[in-house]
């Protein structure tokens, strides 16, 4: 009887979470390096944050811009958006806004102007060492009109005017007298890092209660969210930055749900579901995000543009979305995906053509050495290194058949693993990779890559580590067209330039494009409401929405 009894409850909690299940425990790969929504472009941070703090506008799963925090999107249809003439005589905006009349820190006191003054403030400081500058430094004046309303007046009349998605409100009343005390230390100071349970930090459906440093973050209803009530007592997200381990921690129950955002590589989440049958829901959506190997333009191997042409013609980047995505993540060749109207079609392909790869290193004077490595005149070996995500099987996969393939073409290849929080804290944002960095960028539809590829974005100690230009890339023409895109407003003129932006990007290759990933969700039964974006702002911002059904 006993053993009847045990497995009818084996049984029963396998079968999925209860009707009254007020708990959920989400599994993702990172745990991020800090929680300030300004600082560092940690895609981790951002999916916690998502569940606490709303940005005043986003793109929803229709990939339409909505308000979140605002009231109503200004246009020019509306009388909320108007053209002005600046000083030089070139066209500037003026964008009103009205923050939600309940939008509400955790500590009670209202979201306001005050803390839209304060986050453009720290956006424009030389060294707040804020991950997106661009915009901070185009809003020449903040004019509020009242505690809720206030107009910015941005110094170039852009397409995407009204997008003030890195606009990421910091809660004045707590951190003015942080970053008052000293800007350039302020990244270091945040109170999302040194008093992260402070409620005053947080304004959506949830807050956070609990932070175990490279563990798990536990989140708690805001009391004074204002908005449909989340189904949930407890978020817990826990970082599980092994992908194998991760899948353990699904099906032993340890956690309920893995992020699509965030969790199981593609073919990784296809077995999963083939093993395990109907016991878990699995979503699978293509996404903007661009996996892509940043290439540091400052090693002198990696300057001669034969030998990064070479590097990608040496890759058999069909046959690996064939063998280990089963055909579902598209090869990229520049970083805008096929799903973005902007993308050309039209543009030359870079196939598999290992000939004409070794061609090129020939011309570029790598000729083949001993132990089969290409050296130059110099005695000098062809030598790279390639540091990514630790834990990530699908990556580590990837890197060893690059090996593989390069190895081939006499080019030497050093693989190294770094925790996503020291790769995306330290490596990457300082620059300190010595050749190549292995990972992912998650966009917005339409989304210029300025901060990406302008030569203006490259992070420096100067500039206290701004920007995500982690190559060096600088292109005079690049820089051009990123600014002609942007004040396009035609959409067939617009088309025009981005196919220019995507033919000089696979002309120069600042990093070596790879593939357009699938977000994979995985939940459990009965969980409804989730709906992938496949874009950077993530299905969490939504969350009031998650139920049991």
């Amino acid at each position: 009887m006993r053993s009847r009894l045990a497995a009818l409850l084996l049984s029963f909690l396998l079968a999925g979470p209860a009707w009254a299940r007020d708990e959920l425990v989400i599994g993702i790969t990172q745990f991020p390096a800090t929680l300030n929504p300004a600082i560092e472009s940690m895609l981790a941070k951002t999916y916690v944050l998502a569940f606490a703090q709303r940005p005043i506008t986003a793109y929803d799963a229709s990939w339409q811009l909505v308000c979140l925090l605002c009231e109503r999107l200004p246009s020019m249809e509306n009388g909320l958006a108007k053209v002005e003439i600046l000083a030089d005589g070139k066209k500037g905006i003026a964008a009103t806004y009205t923050l939600r009349s309940d939008a509400t820190w955790g500590d009670g006191r209202k979201v306001s102007t005050d803390d839209v003054v304060f986050s453009w403030e720290v956006g424009r400081h030389p060294q707040s060492g804020v991950a997106s500058a661009e915009l901070f430094r185009r809003i020449t004046k903040v004019e509020v009109k009242d505690s809720r309303t206030f107009t910015l007046h941005i110094d170039k009349l852009t397409f995407d005017y009204n997008a003030i998605n890195d606009l990421r409100l910091l809660p004045a009343h707590v951190e003015r007298a942080r970053f008052d005390k000293a800007p350039a230390e302020y990244r270091n100071r945040t109170a999302y890092d040194q008093d992260s349970t402070n409620p005053g930090l947080y304004n959506g459906p949830y807050r956070i209660a609990q932070v175990v440093q490279g563990s798990h973050v536990i989140l708690e209803p805001n009391a004074h969210w204002a908005g449909s009530k989340p189904a949930f007592k407890r978020i817990i997200i826990k970082a599980v930055e092994n992908t194998a381990s991760l899948e353990a921690n699904l099906l032993s129950g340890g956690i309920d749900m893995i992020a699509g955002e965030l969790g199981l590589p593609l073919e990784q989440s296809l077995a999963l579901e083939k093993r395990t049958g109907s016991r878990f829901s699995v979503i699978t959506r293509p996404s903007l995000t661009f996996e892509h190997l940043d290439l540091n333009l400052g090693s002198p191997l990696l300057a001669d543009i034969r030998v990064r042409r070479a590097l990608l013609l040496g890759l058999d980047r069909e046959g690996i979305n064939r063998q280990l995505f089963d055909g579902r993540q598209p090869v990229a060749e520049s970083m805008v995906p096929p799903l973005d109207w902007v993308y050309a079609a039209d543009l030359p392909k870079a196939g598999f053509d290992p000939v004409r790869a070794a061609k090129l290193l020939d011309e570029a004077g790598w000729s083949p050495g001993p132990g089969g490595v290409r050296v130059n005149a110099r005695g000098e070996r062809l030598a790279l290194e390639l540091v990514t995500t630790a834990g990530n099987r699908s990556r580590e996969l990837v890197a060893q058949v690059m090996q593989s393939q390069w190895k081939k073409l006499g080019v030497e290849l050093r693989l190294k693993t770094e925790p996503p929080r020291v790769l995306f804290g330290e490596t990457v944002t300082k620059r300190k990779f010595a050749h190549m960095a292995l990972f992912a960028w998650y966009s917005a539809p339409e989304n210029v890559p300025r901060s990406t590829l302008h030569s203006q974005m490259v992070p420096n100690a100067a500039n206290n580590w701004s920007g995500q230009n982690y190559t060096g890339y600088a292109s005079a023409e690049m820089d051009r067209l990123l600014d002609r895109v942007e004040t396009e407003l035609d959409r067939d003129k617009r088309k025009a330039v981005w196919r220019d932006i995507q033919a000089l990007y696979a002309a120069d290759l600042p990093a070596l494009p790879l593939f357009f990933k699938a977000d994979c969700f995985i939940l459990p039964k009965g969980l409804t409401g989730i709906e992938p974006t496949g874009h950077q702002d993530p299905s969490p911002y939504w969350v009031e929405n998650w139920r049991w059904q």
